[in-house]
C-alpha cells in the first residue's frame, strides 16, 4: 500500500504561510529529491494547485532559472498531480486531475493503486487528512525564522485522538533550515 506523506515548511514559530518567509535555497535539492526518488503522486487543494501550476512548468519550459529550480520544475511537471477542489474549472496541463468526491474515499482509493508514495502540500488538505488519520509521514522542514504572523499548521483542526509520531530522520542544511522526517507511529 502506498503511503501519503505531508510536507511543508514551518518557522520555528509552526508558520507555514508562504507569504511570510521565503524558504532558503539549499532547499531545492531536498524537495527534488523527495519529488523524484519517493512519489509519482501530488495531492493538493485548489489553492496550492494555482501556487504551483503555471509557475513550475513555466521554469520548466523556459530553462531560464537557476540549474536547483530547473531541476526541480522538470520532476514537478513530470508527476501526475491530483488536485481537490469544487471551483477549479480546469486544469492547466494533461497530468492533472480534478476530483470533487469525497476525500477520504479518494485518497483511500489512491493508496490501494500501486506505484510511489503520494506527496501532498499545502494547508488544508492535509490538514483534512490529518484529522482523518491518513497521513503515514510527515516531512517538516523547520526555517530559522519566527515570523510573528501568518496561518500556522493545524490551525483550527480538532484531532480526534493526539498523533504520536516516531523522528526517523533529520538533517541540518547550510541555511540553518532543519529537515525532519517522522513516522506516524
Amino acid at each position: 500500500m502506498r503511503n501519503v506523506i505531508y510536507a511543508i515548511n514551518l518557522t520555528l514559530d509552526g508558520c507555514c504561510d508562504h507569504t511570510k518567509f521565503n524558504p532558503a535555497d539549499d532547499l531545492l535539492e531536498h524537495y527534488t529529491r523527495l519529488l523524484r526518488d519517493d512519489t509519482d503522486l501530488l495531492v493538493y487543494g485548489r489553492k496550492t494547485y494555482q501556487l504551483m501550476v503555471p509557475y513550475w512548468p513555466d521554469i520548466a519550459k523556459s530553462q531560464s532559472e537557476t540549474k536547483g529550480d530547473i531541476e526541480f520544475a522538470q520532476a514537478f511537471v513530470s508527476k501526475k498531480k491530483v488536485v481537490f477542489s469544487r471551483s477549479l474549472a480546469s486544469a492547466e496541463d494533461g497530468n492533472t486531475r480534478i476530483v470533487r468526491t469525497n476525500l477520504h474515499d479518494e485518497i483511500l482509493k489512491l493508496k490501494q493503486e500501486p506505484g510511489k508514495d503520494i506527496l501532498v502540500g499545502g494547508v488544508d488538505i492535509p490538514s483534512q487528512l490529518i484529522e482523518l488519520g491518513l497521513v503515514d509521514e510527515y516531512r517538516f522542514v523547520v526555517t530559522p525564522i519566527i515570523a510573528g504572523e501568518g496561518r500556522r499548521l493545524l490551525e483550527g483542526v480538532n484531532l480526534p485522538e493526539k498523533c504520536q509520531l516516531k523522528l526517523v530522520e533529520s538533517k541540518t542544511f547550510q541555511s540553518g533550515c532543519v529537515a525532519l522526517r517522522y513516522l506516524k507511529q
